[in-house]
């Protein structure tokens, strides 16, 4: 069975590529996650012999993370979480939880939140953000390169009006290394 209405939380590419279709769009706010690079990416961003790094929540006490909430379309909630688990489960690296999120007219849904596992391998945790510019800068995986993925989620979020300073700090840098190289 399928939970009904189904929201789904996109705090990276869900914002901007979600590949399904929703009925409602809202900034929300997810409690006791930080957004940070600490998934090394081996299918979609880079290669299992140079991974690139996508973003994912991070569980850390007194940390939020601004996002999109995004109402699936009805009648669509089965085919919609069959491609989210294609999509985002493709190497275990992510759970696939249920939280609360606050919207920012201050209702409050449960959404299904693809959050990082910790124990897995893919996991990278508390890489400074120097290391994860230059990673970011030279990797390409099956979905392109690692810096498109970076620039269009920072662009996102701008657009959106959320303010991540390490994002912003990671895009100037890697433009800056790629004006260099």
């Amino acid at each position: 069975m399928t939970i009904t209405p189904l929201w789904v939380f996109g705090y990276g590419s869900l914002m901007w590529n979600p590949g399904f279709h929703f009925e409602e769009r809202v900034i929300a706010r997810l409690d006791g996650f930080a957004r940070t690079f600490c998934m090394r990416s081996i299918h979609h961003r880079g290669t299992p012999e140079a991974p690139g790094l996508v973003l994912a929540l991070d569980p850390a006490r007194n940390a939020s993370c601004e996002g999109l909430v995004l109402r699936v379309k009805s009648g669509t909630e089965a085919e919609t979480l069959e491609y989210l688990r294609e999509r985002e489960l493709i190497s275990s690296a992510y759970l696939e939880l249920t939280h609360m999120v606050t919207l920012t007219d201050g209702r409050q849904v449960d959404a299904i939140t693809f959050v990082v596992d910790t124990d897995h391998v893919q996991y990278c945790g508390g890489l400074p953000l120097e290391e994860q510019a230059m990673i970011i800068a030279q990797a390409v995986g099956g979905r392109g390169p690692n810096t498109e993925y970076l620039f269009n989620t920072a662009g996102h979020l701008t657009e959106l009006g959320i303010h991540d300073a390490d994002l912003d700090w990671l895009s100037r840098r890697v433009r800056e290394m790629i004006e260099a190289a």
